[in-house]
């Protein structure tokens, strides 16, 4: 799939100067860390002719996504190493700087009580740190945040200031999107019990009731307003 995408970005930027595509995530991290920078080596090869960012990720983020499970994975996988992420930067930054890291700590997939998962943001600048020794430079690494969602906002803060410039929410917008269907069906449940027939009389339409058009707007109202959330927490907004 991942070739296949590539050679669409390839015939798009022929014709068009530009990818089809600004950036693509290739998740390798179930793999041994030198196969899985080897590989991104590989294909950002291939990318940075056609300015596309690639966005790796080394280290296990815990929890299910996509059927994958790893919430039994042991709490130290949980955690990346200062030396793994300069490995992906000895592999990748002779190619181009258009790559982002999606580092391990602590991230987990899906929503959890708090307490019951340890973030370590700050972990982030000690990487940092560790590469800005040895290059001579202040905050060399682009971040992604993996499994945001839930995360209290302390956590976030602390990892924009360490560089981090992506963060996924996906099981939250999941949620968001459901609760404005949620929500609408409570109000409106007396509408929804059938075409015809409501408290307004056994024989008035429920049709304007119904339609996905209608609950489905109500959704995407409730999921933007958790987009805008996260604008406001990534510091993005009206930009």
């Amino acid at each position: 799939w991942f070739d296949g995408m590539l050679a669409a970005d390839e015939a798009f930027f022929k014709a068009h100067g530009e990818p089809l595509f600004s950036s693509h995530m290739l998740d390798l991290s179930e793999e041994p860390d030198e196969e899985n920078i080897a590989i991104c080596k590989k294909y950002f090869e291939k990318m940075a002719p056609l300015g596309l960012i690639l966005e790796m990720e080394i280290g296990i983020t815990g929890g299910v996504e996509d059927g994958v499970d790893n919430s039994g994975v042991s709490k130290e996988k949980l955690y990346s190493k200062p030396e793994d992420i300069w490995k992906v930067w000895e592999g990748l930054s002779p190619i181009s700087e258009r790559f982002t890291i999606a580092a391990a700590f602590g991230n987990v997939h899906g929503v959890y009580k708090v307490g019951n998962v340890q973030l370590r943001p700050e972990l982030l600048e000690q990487f940092q740190k560790y590469a800005e020794e040895k290059l001579g430079k202040p905050k060399p690494y682009f971040f992604v945040f993996h499994g945001g969602s839930g995360s209290e906002k302390h956590h976030i803060s602390t990892a924009l200031a360490a560089g981090v410039v992506k963060m996924n929410v996906d099981t939250d917008t999941q949620w968001a999107y459901w609760e404005g269907l949620k929500n609408f069906y409570k109000s409106k449940e007396a509408y929804l019990q059938g075409q015809i027939g409501n408290p307004e009389g056994e024989d008035k339409p429920n049709k304007s009731y119904y339609d996905p058009r209608k609950w489905v707007r109500e959704s995407e109202l409730t999921m933007a307003k958790r987009v805008k959330e996260a604008c406001v927490d990534l510091k993005n907004q009206n930009q």
